[in-house]
């Protein structure tokens, strides 16, 4: 049965009114980079649960979360509202096999997200790992608007930390935005303008591909891949294209 534990709101910073993070601290046992934990809060006097992963590297406090708050969404509506001093209850024990462990060697990693999917792959990129397994890493996010692009600081801390190794290209799909590909992630997959804009290319035999958040950007995409000789990646089978939908 997991245990849950009273963790505390240190900062919730609201990007927009849609868009917001949580700074939260909380003693929980260690977790690997990419997982996720489940929050919870009490509302209307039922407990009220859903999984986020880690935007905070593991070893780091506090612990960090992205969220967008859902229309329908009665938890993340009651997140968004918390003050710091504020409680919320996470599970004490992470989970999840998004994780490099599950990615096996190559020379390129793409780290390819939308919206709020691009948080467990801050997690990754802030441990040492990553940097020491690939050669080439690039961190595509797809997003509507360009005020949904957080965390431009941070995108910016790994660029200057690895200048020859790190590359980062934005889409954003409803507005002109410098040096962002104006359309959705597969259509540029499809077409090689992701590839082109960033100078390198996906192959099998050198690319192993994550593919994290919308589940229809997920699905197309791994379509696309497939017509190009990817495979998904499994234990049993080891592949090249790792996923994680996010609802």
């Amino acid at each position: 049965m997991a245990t849950w534990i009273d963790g505390k709101v240190v900062d919730n910073i609201h990007w927009h009114e849609n868009l917001f993070s949580l700074k939260v601290e909380a003693e929980i046992e260690p977790f690997t980079a990419g997982q996720f934990t489940s929050l919870a809060l009490e509302i209307n006097n039922e407990q009220v649960a859903r999984p986020y992963s880690f935007l905070s590297s593991p070893g780091q406090q506090p612990l960090e979360f992205f969220f967008y708050v859902a229309t329908d969404g009665a938890l993340s509506n009651a997140l968004v509202k918390l003050n710091v001093g504020d409680k919320v209850m996470l599970k004490h024990k992470a989970n999840g096999f998004f994780t490099l462990d599950e990615v096996p060697a190559s020379r390129d990693l793409w780290m390819i997200g939308t919206g709020t999917g691009i948080a467990p792959y801050f997690s990754i990129l802030g441990s040492k790992e990553v940097w020491q397994r690939y050669d080439n890493i690039v961190l595509v996010e797809g997003v509507r608007s360009s005020r949904d692009l957080p965390y431009q600081n941070l995108i910016e801390k790994f660029s200057q930390e690895h200048p020859d190794k790190f590359t980062f290209q934005a889409f954003v799909s409803r507005e002109d935005f410098p040096n962002a590909i104006k359309s959705r992630i597969p259509v540029s997959l499809g077409d090689g303008s992701l590839e082109e804009k960033v100078g390198l290319k996906l192959s099998p035999a050198d690319s192993q591909v994550m593919l994290c958040g919308n589940p229809d950007m997920v699905k197309s995409s791994v379509e696309l891949l497939k017509g190009r000789g990817f495979i998904k990646n499994l234990r049993r089978k080891p592949g090249q294209i790792t996923t994680e939908n996010y609802w």
